[in-house]
Order: structure tokens, then C-alpha cells, then sequence
């Protein structure tokens, strides 16, 4: 009989579907939010809810239950640290999936995947390059004048510069 054996089957064999579903796990744990369509959210949903409950366990056949899904140990140990002792005050409901617009290729719901409690926002995530790094913004005093150069133009002066026009008044 086929009593309590509830799935979707994503029009995909069983191990192609088990391994869909863990990858969309791993990068839930990884980002905290992952855009897909709706059944593959659900779908993940329900692996994503199993996997911090084991994590508020935190016993060594949970950790290993968990390892069989993420396959990775960083993966392991961050959502047994940082994402399971955040939902130690409620009994379920641990991720969300919040409908999105429709795919416009094929007309498949899309989702929003997400834990419902995010991390804190001034936790970092990671440091940021010397290239992603914004330029410290330059004091002016009265009698100083910025550069001609660092002025802002202004969308006209853009555009002008696109054309290979020189403004009136400049030699």
C-alpha cells in the first residue's frame, strides 16, 4: 500500500530527484534563500525542515543523518551553529516559500525559498575586496572647490560625451 509516501516526482527518476532536491538544500544552507520553481521549494522545503530539526538535536546520528543530505562537513557544522540555534524557541515552520512571477519561458510558478528567521544583519558575510571596497568620500572646506574633473556632469553632459560633442563655451 502507498499510505504516507507523499512526493512530487519533478518528472525525474528517484535518484536524479533525491539529488536535485539535496542540491537545492546545500544552497539553501549556503545562502539562506534560493530562487526555483514552486514544486521543487516544496519539495525542498520539507528536506530543508527535517535537516534543522536535526540540527536543534545536535546528537553525532543527527549530524550523520545530516551529512548524507549536504555531502559536505562545512555544511554540516554551519547549519548545526549558525542556522539550527536559531529556531530553538519553535516547534516547526522553519522555512517559507513565497510565490513569485511566472517563468516566462515555460510558464512555471517560480518561488522564494527562504528560512523564516534570517541571520542577524550586522552579522558579516564575508569581507569585502579591495575592488568591491567604495572610495572614502573627500572633505571639502569653504574656499575649496572639487576638481572639473570629479564634478558630476549630469545626464546631459553624458550624453553629450557619448556624441563627441563639446559643450558651447569651451574652446
Amino acid at each position: 500500500m502507498r499510505h504516507a509516501k507523499r512526493n512530487q516526482r519533478l518528472s525525474r527518476p528517484t535518484e536524479a530527484r533525491d539529488a536535485l532536491v539535496n542540491s537545492l538544500v546545500r544552497n539553501l544552507v549556503i545562502h539562506g534563500r534560493i530562487t526555483t520553481t514552486l514544486a521543487r521549494a516544496k519539495e525542498a522545503s520539507r528536506v530543508a525542515d527535517r535537516l534543522v530539526s536535526w540540527g536543534k538535536d545536535g546528537s553525532v546520528h543527527a549530524r550523520r543523518q545530516a551529512f548524507r543530505i549536504l555531502q559536505d562537513r562545512t555544511l554540516v557544522k554551519q547549519l548545526f551553529a549558525d542556522v539550527a540555534p536559531r529556531f530553538t524557541d519553535i516547534p516547526g515552520g522553519y522555512t517559507r516559500v513565497v510565490r513569485l512571477t511566472i517563468r516566462r519561458g515555460d510558464g512555471a510558478q517560480k518561488a522564494l525559498l527562504a528560512f523564516s528567521r534570517l541571520p542577524a544583519i550586522d552579522a558579516p558575510v564575508r569581507p569585502k575586496t579591495e575592488a568591491e571596497k567604495e572610495p572614502e568620500p573627500v572633505a571639502v572646506g569653504a574656499g575649496q572647490e572639487l576638481e572639473e574633473s570629479k564634478k558630476d556632469k549630469g545626464i546631459l553632459e553624458g550624453i553629450r560625451g557619448l556624441l563627441g560633442r563639446k559643450k558651447k563655451g569651451n574652446a
